[in-house]
């Protein structure tokens, strides 16, 4: 059985990573990631302005390790 991804993989043209979602958890999961952004600058900005900066590094580590656990490997497409 082929495994669910979450994240497809981009072509080869469009750059290393991972394409929008094709799955609902993965979904929840870039909706959460850009509503926790828009509260953090909301709750944060313009008075902790590095506090949001922190807060934007953690919030891309996190979407980028969930992207890479449960996405489909980059570069899984053949080459030409």
């Amino acid at each position: 059985m082929k495994p669910k991804y979450w994240f497809p993989a981009r072509s080869p043209e469009h750059g290393w990573g991972w394409g929008l979602p094709q799955a609902w958890q993965g979904w929840v999961v870039f909706i959460g990631f850009f509503v926790l952004l828009a509260a953090g600058a909301a709750v944060l900005l313009p008075q902790r302005a590095f506090s949001f900066m922190l807060l934007v590094t953690v919030l891309v580590a996190l979407l980028i390790f969930i992207c890479a656990k449960k996405g489909e490997p980059p570069g899984a497409f053949p080459r030409r």
